[in-house]
């Protein structure tokens, strides 16, 4: 188990790199997603967020979702790591 445990870790360690990639795509309101790499990025973590937006919906211009996604993330982290002797 240890090793599908370190196997998950690894795997949402990558992934929360995306997502904080991501969110820096937000702040430059210029640069158009919708073109590679930037696509790709987005069409990985929309799915993801997507799910947090639902139970968390944007209050103003402001979406709170992706603090919700990376405490997901965080708390699976350490189950994970914890599992495969990371910690």
């Amino acid at each position: 188990i240890a090793t599908l445990a370190g196997a998950i870790y690894t795997f949402l360690r990558f992934y929360q790199i995306a997502l904080i990639l991501r969110l820096y795509l937000t702040w430059f309101p210029n640069l158009n997603i919708y073109s590679q790499p930037f696509f790709t990025l987005v069409k990985l973590t929309n799915p993801y967020l997507r799910i947090w937006r639902g139970v968390m919906p944007p209050v103003g211009a402001l979406d709170f979702s992706p603090i919700m996604g990376f405490m997901i993330i965080s708390f699976m982290e350490d189950i994970c790591a914890t599992l495969a002797g990371y910690r």
